[in-house]
């Protein structure tokens, strides 16, 4: 998602999962990932480390390249392998990948970790706590609350502006809180990309448009755009998550070194925030070099997790 695209947090049919020890897996959704054999579940000698990407997810983003430049300054190898999130797990779950560092849970990839859950171990739990929501700009007025959406569909051609088809966040917005305040009737939830959410989303703000759409926090958006987060006063969307680094079991006890790193590793919302703008002002294919400035900016922040 240039950095943009995002959440496909989610839930895909469990059956997608089915990608186990193929060095090929498919999504449901028709596209393939590859996940390359190799060094995954290697013991603590090893200096390769393999971790998987889901792009479009700016923290995800923001977190792997920040490990990756950390790490390749201590003399190791870094390979980032950009996958879908059923084919993340699955991958991590079998040693195909070492590390993935934008777990949500645990209600965002709760189907993943009820099917996997067992081959699989918490190494950090780095920032929270992180939502789901439906989101505004702040110049529509008269509505603060998802409940208010239902008076005002027509100003919203009745559209929620959606991201990938198969994510948590879609899920929820589907299953729980549209039915919760009586969307259904009114409201089509459209399914995009993450990075085609927020280009509509930044178009209709610069025309000053109304629009809603479905969004997350921690996200750079926030503090780059007039927006605010709709109340959610049932519940629909469930208590906010924390955002966790996970490998495959064993992982701690096999590299001790990365492992307590990574247990040290937190960000508050500032830390994150700058270093998502960061690496936005830097532009696509220039992520490390972003992460690099961050960390020279941060170092004390950087050499508490390493102790």
């Amino acid at each position: 998602m240039n950095h943009t695209s995002r959440r496909s947090r989610g839930t895909l049919l469990l059956g997608c999962i089915a990608v186990a020890l193929t060095l090929v897996t498919t999504a449901c959704s028709g596209q393939t990932a590859s996940v390359d054999s190799g060094s995954g579940g290697e013991k603590a000698n090893s200096k390769t480390v393999k971790i998987a990407l889901v792009e479009g997810w700016d923290e995800d983003i923001a977190a792997t390249y920040l490990w990756k430049e950390i790490l390749e300054d201590r003399g190791y190898k870094v390979d980032v392998q950009s996958l879908d999130v059923a084919s993340t797990f699955a991958g991590v779950a079998n040693k195909q990948v070492d590390l993935y560092l934008d777990a949500w849970l645990p209600s965002t990839h709760e189907s993943y970790w009820k099917k996997l859950g067992s081959k699989l171990e918490v190494t950090s739990t780095w920032y929270e706590p992180a939502d789901l929501n439906l989101t505004v700009p702040t110049y529509v007025k008269d509505v603060n609350s998802i409940a208010d959406l239902k008076a005002h569909a027509s100003e919203f051609g009745g559209d929620i502006v959606g991201i990938e088809a198969g994510s948590g966040l879609m899920r929820l917005t589907r299953e729980s809180v549209m039915p919760a305040y009586g969307l259904d009737d009114d409201y089509q939830l459209t399914e995009s990309s993450s990075s085609a959410m927020l280009s509509a989303l930044q178009s209709a703000i610069a025309k000053k448009k109304p629009i809603v759409v479905t969004l997350w926090r921690p996200h750079w958006a926030y503090a780059k755009l007039p927006l605010k987060v709709l109340k959610d006063p049932e519940g629909a969307y469930g208590k906010p998550d924390s955002v966790q680094a996970i490998a495959a079991k064993g992982f701690a006890a096999d590299r001790p070194e990365l492992a307590g790193w990574l247990k040290n590793f937190k960000l508050t919302s500032a830390q994150l925030g700058s270093l998502e703008l960061l690496i936005q002002k830097k532009g696509t294919g220039h992520e490390q070099e972003a992460a690099k400035e961050w960390i020279a900016e941060n170092k004390s922040v950087v050499d508490a997790w390493l102790t």
